[in-house]
């Protein structure tokens, strides 16, 4: 049947059923898809475009759209509408079972089940699944698991009718099964605007949509309600612990489209619940989501009484434990080095800072060797589980991500060390302490005992934390805790152009490719987006393994952004195909996985225990199940179908996304279209990630504007003015 024969009721319009091939392409954004379909009464493959919900490839779709002729392309199917319904083909059938919809079914076994039972498949499955157990390869453990697939989806099918119902990407139904089980579509219609915080990837305005055609009045205080715990969301997503009461209803009444009145009667309501705190004293009248406020006050409070505490019998002569362990180690100690340890041995909280190769690694080490001669028990810990590795690598000892220290448990309900248990220590040294957000801290300082000293080591010029809070800065700039800045950078440090650079850029000073350096800094001047982008895969693939022996797998690109030619969406694709185009995938939304591909988790995953920004490899993949496994730095992480979201390419990351980590090599590409992102401290941070090889690649005004841009976005926070009182 011709296109023009196939119109509907509407002019223009028609229907279009038939079986999802393949994705050509999905914009997770804005859920723009190109996908390649087997309709019915067509002969060769249709080419459908448009905003729609992203289905499995062999899903079966009933389209309404209307045909277009692209210049370029040709023919085209223009979707307005995408419905996905069970198919009533017997090939419709057998793509579907072996989509990777139904776990324990693959193409082969979905084959064999087609085969033997043909169009009855469905019902079979439905009615008398101990039949399954005629088809060659199914015994009772696989057939349960069949049936238990099968009903799940059956469940998930009906939030997918709901929400395509509503213009709702189908994709997010597993999501809402999982967080909300049987009871998600109740959930959604009783309280639409609970998807913008439950869900990763709704926001406000998708269920704002669903809330509006289920009636919700648009200048109602519920609405208001959710959009100003929606905005307070967004702005802890941007780092900010409060948000200023004017600036806020202001937000948010240009998000809900109403006027402010609506919107002040709405906080005092969602403070009455307990789910926001307003504090008034302060001339910006902060408004805060309630566990920001209690994690900020506690903070200063636990701080306040950590430094007020005495602490245990320590008896050691200061001088002498210096001298001692500098013949011990055999390592002189600069002057700030020896004032750091003096510091260290007499109070109860210091923080360390400084830049690399100014010694911080050197002076914990001399400091534990001299504190566990007096039998002090001591606790390492870090942010992120790569940066616990390092640590323990450079002091020989045991190091812990900090929820392992303080034995997070969602199965138990959080953090098991707190003021109840606190941790067994005398002394607590938490590195890369600028990474630590407001939260997180609150829940160390619970588990501090009241005797034990807390030292805080980091770079307080690097980025601040992904969470919210800016603690290391706050803690330092409040001046009520000793800290010890380290400047020096040491002679052997000094021979590194990487190191050198790195202080340059903090300084605000051009970098340099002069002499005396050990060939590891590296600028190539390109102007064009394309042909930086053909010298960073050349440089990852060629060049840097055949100059330095590097295996790609160990190059790290960072790139400001996530747009552009060299943005890190667009490089992730191009060095996957590059580096990784072969091999067992598995394809989810927009993304396809491989077998050995480099994947990074982007959100707080605390039954896993992965956290934002933990890069690992994929050791396997099992198409059937739609399950693959990941190695990161120090154990195996299993994920099934509804945790692919949290998992995307990382052979290029964001240099947000770096913070804590250490790379044997940085590539940097660097051009003027980033000059949103273009900070110092942006590029100082991508500096100092590398531990033997930097190439930055770009344009030398980019790289100058960098430099030049000192000013450092601030974030709402009074940590600060709670700790100096």
């Amino acid at each position: 049947m011709e296109p023009a024969q196939r119109r509907g009721n509407a002019a223009g319009t028609t229907t279009l059923e038939g079986v999802l091939e393949r994705i050509v392409f999905f914009n997770e954004e804005n859920g723009y898809a190109v996908a390649r379909l087997q309709a019915a009464g067509h002969r060769d493959l249709v080419t459908i475009v448009g905003n729609m919900p992203l289905p499995n490839p062999g899903e079966t779709l009933r389209l309404t759209g209307e045909w277009t002729t692209d210049p370029k392309f040709g023919q085209q199917f223009r979707v307005s509408s995408c419905l996905s319904v069970l198919p009533s083909t017997l090939t419709g059938i057998q793509k579907y079972l072996g989509s990777g919809l139904v776990r324990g079914i693959g193409p082969v076994m979905a084959e064999r089940i087609v085969e033997m039972f043909g169009i009855e498949t469905f019902d079979l499955i439905e009615q008398r699944p101990e039949r399954l157990l005629e088809v060659e390869g199914i015994g009772p453990v696989r057939r349960e698991r069949i049936c238990a697939a099968w009903g799940e989806q059956k469940e998930v099918r009906q939030v997918m009718v709901f929400l395509q119902g509503h213009g709702v990407s189908s994709t997010y139904a597993v999501k809402i099964y999982k967080a909300y089980g049987n009871r998600a579509v109740a959930t959604v219609q009783q309280n639409p605007y609970r998807l913008a915080l439950d869900i990763t990837g709704i926001g406000f305005k998708t269920a704002d949509r669903i809330a509006q055609n289920m009636g919700i009045d648009p200048g109602s205080q519920v609405r208001a309600e959710a959009g100003i715990i929606c905005v307070l969301s967004e702005l802890v997503n941007e780092g900010h612990v409060y948000y200023p009461y004017d600036e806020l209803t202001k937000k948010a009444a240009e998000l809900l489209g109403v006027e402010i009145a609506v919107l002040e009667a709405a906080i005092p309501a969602l403070i009455g619940q307990g789910r926001v705190c307003a504090e008034e004293g302060w001339e910006d009248r902060p408004v805060y989501l309630a566990p920001l406020y209690v994690a900020e006050v506690n903070v200063a409070r636990r701080l306040r009484a950590l430094l007020e505490s005495p602490r245990g019998d320590l008896q050691i002569d200061v001088e002498k434990a210096i001298e001692w362990v500098q013949t011990a180690t055999g390592i002189g100690l600069a002057d700030l080095q020896k004032e750091a340890i003096r510091k260290a041995i007499k109070s109860k909280a210091l923080v360390i800072t400084g830049g690399p190769g100014t010694g911080k690694t050197t002076l914990v080490n001399s400091l534990i060797r001299i504190l566990e001669k007096k039998d002090q028990r001591i606790l390492l810990a870090s942010p992120t589980g790569r940066a616990a590795k390092r640590l323990s690598e450079v002091t020989a000892r045991e190091a812990s991500t900090l929820h392992r220290l303080l034995e997070y448990s969602p199965k138990k309900g959080g953090f098991q060390r707190n003021e109840d248990r606190p941790l067994d220590a005398d002394l607590v040294i938490v590195d890369e302490a600028s990474m630590v957000d407001v939260l997180l801290m609150n829940h160390l300082l619970k588990a501090i005992p009241p005797k034990a000293t807390l030292i805080l080591v980091g770079d307080v010029d690097q980025l601040p934390s992904v969470g919210p809070g800016n603690v290391l800065k706050d803690v330092i700039n409040s001046g009520c805790i000793e800290t010890v800045r380290l400047t020096e950078v040491f002679r052997q440090a000094q021979e590194s152009l990487i190191v050198v650079n790195a202080h340059r850029v903090n300084q605000g000073r051009f970098i340099t490719s002069g002499p005396g350096g050990k060939g590891d800094f590296y600028f190539i001047e390109r102007e064009d987006p394309d042909k930086v982008l053909e010298v960073v895969k050349d440089l990852c693939s060629r060049r840097l393994p055949r100059a330095f022996g590097m295996d790609p797998m160990e190059v790290q690109v960072l790139s400001p952004m996530h747009r552009g030619t060299v943005g890190v969406s667009n490089l992730n694709a191009e060095l996957q195909a590059l580096l990784n185009p072969n091999g067992v995938e598995l394809a989810h939304g927009g993304r396809v996985f491989r077998a050995g591909d480099r994947v990074m988790q982007t959100s707080n995953n605390y039954e896993k225990e992965v956290f934002n920004g933990d890069v690992g490899r994929i050791t396997s993949i099992d198409p059937e199940e739609r399950t693959l496994q990941v190695s990161f730095d120090d154990r195996m992480v299993d994920y099934d179908r509804t945790d692919l979201d949290e998992l995307v390419l990382a052979y290029a990351i964001s240099i947000h996304k770096s913070q804590g980590s250490e790379y044997p090599a940085v590539i940097v590409p660097m051009l003027t279209q980033h000059y949103i992102m273009l900070q110092r401290n942006l590029l100082y941070t991508a500096l100092t990630r590398a531990r033997k090889l930097v190439v930055l690649v770009g344009s030398r005004r980019a790289v100058a504007m960098a430099i030049r841009n000192d000013r450092v976005q601030s974030r709402y926070t009074k940590l600060c003015q709670r700790l100096s009182g």
